[in-house]
Formats: structure tokens, C-alpha cells, sequence
């Protein structure tokens, strides 16, 4: 049984913090296909320390207890759960878009994910197409994957978008949320 969420929000001013800095206007085709009339550029916050912290601060509460591994997907997520690894003590891997054809021809970097409970870790979520390719892919290597954990989810309120695959999505700030920041 997943873990309880937190109180939401306990940093007030996050919202408002993440729009003002990653919030663009203009015309964007998302990884989806959908074209939209604004854009979370979450490397803004990302590429910004101490933004980047309160993220991960919150993030730290949305990790289930029994993770095992925090599973960054490329490439917005990898910063995340870099910083998330480093709060929690957990170990990390990177999850590629699809798997390297040299080396070790991998398509997670870092320790087996045999058998062990990975919490995926991602930056923002509107249709949840990387997260679903990652957890089908990671679930074919034996990996147990159960929740995702991410900075912002921008799906429509009140859906997973990831229900198909039986994936909870645990979002540090929902889109409704940066909308009434907004104010």
C-alpha cells in the first residue's frame, strides 16, 4: 500500500517561485504532440540552486518509504533525482530514452534493477509518455515501479495520466496550483 501523502505545500511561496521562473508564453509542441500556449521550461528552475533545493525538499516527502532506487528519466529528470539521491541517501540511476548501442548497451546507468523498488523521478508530466516508456522498460528488467515522483504535473486535474500502467503520480506542484500562484 503506497505511503500517505504529505500536508500539501508546506513551502508557500514554491508555487509562485516555480511559475515566475519557468513559465513561458508563446507557441510549444510538447514531447506529446500537443501544441500548448505555455511552456514549464523546467531547466530554469533545475539550472537554479537554491530553486532547485525547495523542489527537491519537497520532493523528499513524496518518496515512498520502501524505495529502493530513485530512477531519473532523461534528461529533466536526472538533475532532480541527482539532488534527491544526495538529500535521501538512496542510490540513483539514469534512465535513457532508449538503451545506448555501445559500451554496455544499457538503458538505466547505475546499479541492477532486478527485483528492487525504483521510484521514478521526473521533472514535469502532461501525458506521462517518458514515464510510461520508462516503467514499461524498467518493469521488463525485473524492476518493481509503483510511483513516480515529479516537480510538476501539468495533466488535467483530477486524472493520472499514468492509471494505464498502474503508476501513482506524486507531484510536488500540479498545474491548478501554479495557475492560482499565478494571482
Amino acid at each position: 500500500m503506497p505511503d500517505p501523502l504529505p500536508d500539501p505545500l508546506p513551502d508557500p511561496g514554491l508555487a509562485h517561485d516555480v511559475d515566475a521562473c519557468c513559465r513561458l508564453t508563446g507557441q510549444f509542441t510538447l514531447r506529446s504532440g500537443q501544441v500548448s500556449h505555455e511552456y514549464f521550461d523546467k531547466y530554469l528552475f533545475e539550472s537554479d540552486p537554491g530553486l532547485l533545493a525547495r523542489v527537491v525538499e519537497q520532493l523528499t516527502g513524496l518518496v515512498p518509504d520502501d524505495t529502493e532506487l530513485l530512477g531519473g528519466l532523461e534528461l529533466g529528470g536526472v538533475p532532480i533525482a541527482t539532488v534527491l539521491a544526495a538529500r535521501t541517501g538512496l542510490l540513483s540511476l539514469f534512465v535513457r530514452k532508449q538503451a545506448k548501442e555501445y559500451g554496455t548497451c544499457k538503458l538505466a546507468e547505475g546499479p541492477d534493477v532486478a527485483g528492487r523498488r525504483v521510484t521514478l523521478v521526473e521533472d514535469v508530466i502532461t501525458t506521462g509518455g517518458a514515464v510510461r516508456d520508462a516503467t514499461r522498460a524498467l518493469r521488463d528488467a525485473g524492476a518493481v515501479v509503483e510511483v513516480v515522483v515529479c516537480a510538476i504535473d501539468r495533466s488535467p486535474e483530477d486524472t493520472n495520466p499514468l492509471a494505464d500502467v498502474g503508476l501513482e503520480v506524486r507531484p510536488v506542484l500540479t498545474k491548478a496550483q501554479l495557475d492560482a500562484a499565478r494571482g
